[in-house]
């Protein structure tokens, strides 16, 4: 895959039930608490200009799925955010996950007689859009603990037996989570405009309204920020699909030169 250039702001959005907002669980520090951004323009294209939010970047987030997750949904810790599905992209990013469908097995796929059935993998929500089918209570392609060939996503599994990166197997959702990218169009007092494109954190808020509402999420969760690598280096291949190579490079640098600061300004607040 390439990463995208000028692109629409991406489609591939999880969508989280419309509830009334609520109070976030004790564990997270909230959504709003100074930030530090830095802005660079692309090393491979002058009309694009990157904003990324260093506080995110240069923490200490990570994954903790099947090791204190709480899951999305209460009473289903084991799902993570495989709840609700995943929502594809586009079409090319849909026949992409087939491909790799197509070669998963009994042995490595709980779900797989009902995935290849007659209702098969996909399903349309209420608006429409296609995304990955839900059964048994979360993605189809979620395997639950119990089963032999290994907990979690088993396109997530197959990439990692396979020596892959996760990305090039999954939907693109679920490889972004939890960096979010959108994309806006800046214009100058000069008449002339470029395309600004912002690398944050992927907080409740991007779920859409009912984000509020989810029983939790992990962004700024104390207990997913122990890790001893921060995100722009266990997110590195992600990272330089969303970015490109040198605009990566470029990030990282500004990041490692952050972190060498004695006092960094705005350290992310869920950070132990």
């Amino acid at each position: 895959m390439s990463k995208t250039k000028r692109a629409k702001p991406d489609r591939g959005e999880p969508a989280a039930p419309k509830k009334p907002p609520r109070s976030a669980p004790a564990d997270e520090q909230g959504l709003d608490f100074p930030r530090a951004w830095v802005e660079f323009t692309d090393p491979e294209d002058p009309e694009q200009v990157f904003r990324c939010d260093l506080t995110w970047l240069t923490s200490r987030w990570s994954c903790i799925f099947g090791r204190g997750c709480q899951g999305i949904e209460a009473g289903r810790a084991s799902d993570g955010c495989c709840t609700l599905g995943a929502h594809f992209s586009d079409e090319d990013d849909e026949q992409r996950v087939a491909g790799h469908m197509a070669r998963l097995t009994p042995e490595s796929w709980q779900h797989h007689a009902e995935g290849t059935g007659p209702r098969g993998w996909t399903e349309r929500d209420e608006d429409g859009a296609r995304k990955t089918r839900r059964f048994g209570g979360a993605c189809i392609f979620h395997n639950g603990p119990d089963f032999p060939g290994g907990h979690g996503c088993a396109l997530h599994r197959l990439a990692l037996r396979e020596g892959r990166e996760p990305l090039e197997t999954k939907p693109d959702v679920c490889w972004q989570l939890p960096i979010r990218r959108t994309y806006e169009w800046i214009d100058r007092p000069d008449d002339t405009r470029f395309l600004q494109v912002s690398i944050g954190e992927y907080d409740r808020r991007g779920w859409g309204p009912g984000g509020h509402d989810l029983h939790w999420w992990c962004t700024s969760a104390t207990s997913a920020h122990g890790a001893g690598e921060p995100v722009y280096v266990s997110y590195r291949p992600e990272l330089t699909e969303l970015m490109g190579k040198a605009a990566y490079e470029r990030l990282a640098g500004l990041c490692a030169e952050r972190l060498a600061a004695e006092l960094p300004v705005a350290p992310h607040p869920a950070d132990r």
